[in-house]
């Protein structure tokens, strides 16, 4: 069996302020912050992440004593340990009285404070935590840096226990966008380690998916870069050196629906360990008929938009025919809204689950000495928490409404992970092809679930300590989370469907 920790807690950040810190003097961690793990209002999201590990099982034994490092049980002393939280956007669109805040698009800065303290503990003060992450082209790092409170970590760590905490934004380039034209480039230090081209070939789980490469379309104007990167055998992605090389990377993503493949959550996450979105496919070129995934049906008017966009590719990427691009973007939205499928934003979308599981791939099968993808197995733990206190529903990842849900999720297996957490949602795993995917794949396993029956869930109550072990089926959804609209009615767990004994009618 294949176990994932859940701890409830309240369904919101209020009450607590940076730093961060437990507001309890914990014993493992007074012996990491002395008397100061005691000072501050009572975090109870700390407290979630702290029981999430516990009903996950790490170094069970040792819970409540001075002792206890449950990142310890998967990493040495003095190893180097990189956290890769969800610090997509520095807003949300949806706080135009849509219903959504900013808490709901990122990981908050209580979940990546409580995990940067077990992960300080568990590297010793001979060990690294570095906090990294590639945010949207369009995100303001410095924003997004207060807003998560990172420099007020960085300064608590300073003061109290004399330790680094580097923070790193892994772009090489931000843009400014204007009526969703790239308006303005500027270049960015990236990773002060560099980057890795890893090339996982017909290890791909694009390797027969019958997808046309020059159909590839990324994150940038110009598709070359693209489909030169997923064309004759090849399927490279450009990735950090930083978090290749650690000894163990602890995946923190946000729990919220998204446009191109239902949910975000633990294998979506990864996106951020990549130095150049524009490797990464996105969505393919023209309708389903065509062969691509780019939109559903072929509607003049969708045909019209798809082929205007590539006309416009060329000019774009030279920084021609702004002012014109920028009217035609702005009469689009007045005319047609927001509601209607484009860019591979839909249930169709074949293109970007399989990136995504590629990038898995790369990670899970690489260490420091480079690429293993010979091995049997994964030569690499990946822990991952996800930040489900504030959730978000509807038109994710950039700007979901707020779901309150008070829950942290941890677990070593990312696809039981993302299991649990698409349960509590009321989606079903079986219409996400990111979670199915894996699941049947014969090729480079990302994970030892086969069967949703695989996983256990060591569940904590809100402030308790007892852990109850439950199946997945006995996981309950208190409602159902509106899906992204080009997923809706097609990722719902319903009434009818046998596989639903969880979900409340």
């Amino acid at each position: 069996m294949i176990r994932v920790g859940l701890a409830h807690c309240q369904p919101s950040y209020e009450g607590i302020s940076v730093p961060w810190g437990p507001g309890k003097s914990y014993p493992e961690i007074e012996r990491l912050l002395g008397d100061r793990a005691g000072e501050g209002p009572f975090n109870e999201v700390y407290a979630a992440v702290r029981a999430a590990l516990y009903g996950l099982g790490l170094d069970a034994d040792r819970f409540g004593t001075p002792d206890w490092n449950p990142i310890g049980d998967l990493v040495a002393a003095g190893s180097s340990i990189v956290l890769k939280p969800n610090l997509i956007r520095h807003w949300n669109p949806a706080q135009d009285g849509r219903g959504g805040t900013v808490q709901s698009v990122i990981t908050h800065g209580a979940v990546i404070r409580a995990v940067a303290d077990y992960a300080m503990v568990a590297s010793g003060p001979d060990g690294s935590v570095v906090i990294a992450e590639a945010p949207q082209m369009d995100c303001d790092f410095d924003r997004i840096r207060e807003i998560v409170g990172l420099d007020s970590i960085i300064e608590e760590y300073e003061r109290v226990i004399d330790r680094e905490l580097e923070v790193i934004d892994l772009r090489r380039e931000a843009v400014v966008f204007k009526d969703g034209v790239i308006e303005e480039r500027r270049a960015l230090p990236g990773d002060p380690l560099g980057y890795r081209a890893v090339d996982l070939g017909d290890r791909s789980f694009f390797t027969g998916s019958g997808l046309d490469p020059n159909r590839f379309r990324g994150a940038d104007y110009d598709p070359g870069p693209t489909a030169e990167h997923h064309s004759g055998g090849r399927n490279a992605y450009l990735l950090s050196e930083t978090v290749l090389s650690a000894d163990l990377v602890i995946n923190l993503p946000k729990l919220k629906t998204h446009k191109k493949t239902g949910v975000t959550l633990a294998l979506k996450n990864l996106v951020g360990i990549n130095g150049d979105k524009n490797w990464l496919p996105h969505h393919s070129l023209g309708s389903v008929d065509e062969g691509g995934d780019e939109f559903p049906e072929s509607k003049l008017i969708d045909r019209i938009r798809s082929r205007a966009t590539e006309i416009a590719r060329p000019f774009l990427a030279k920084g021609r025919g702004l002012k014109f691009f920028q009217m035609a973007r702005r009469m689009e939205a007045a005319t047609r809204g927001d509601e209607f499928i484009r860019s591979g934003n839909w249930y169709g979308n074949r293109t970007t689950w399989r990136m995504c599981c590629d990038l898995n791939r790369c990670l899970y099968y690489s260490d420091k000495q480079g690429a293993h993808f010979d091995a049997p197995a994964a030569v690499r733990t990946v822990l991952t928490i996800i930040d489900g206190v504030l959730a978000g529903e509807g038109e994710g990842p950039l700007a979901p409404g707020d779901v309150p849900l008070g829950v942290v999720i941890a677990g070593t297996d990312p696809l039981a992970v993302d299991l649990v957490a698409v349960r509590l949602m009321g989606f079903d795993e079986v219409r996400l092809e990111k979670l199915k995917g894996p699941m049947l794949d014969e090729g480079l396993r990302i994970t030892s679930v086969r069967d949703a029956a695989d996983v256990c869930v060591g569940e904590v109550d809100r402030g308790k300590f007892a852990v109850l072990d439950r199946t997945l089926d006995e996981i309950r959804c208190e409602r159902i989370f509106e899906p992204h609209a080009g997923w809706k009615g097609h990722v719902e767990r319903t009434a009818s469907n046998p596989r639903d004994p969880g979900v409340i009618r």
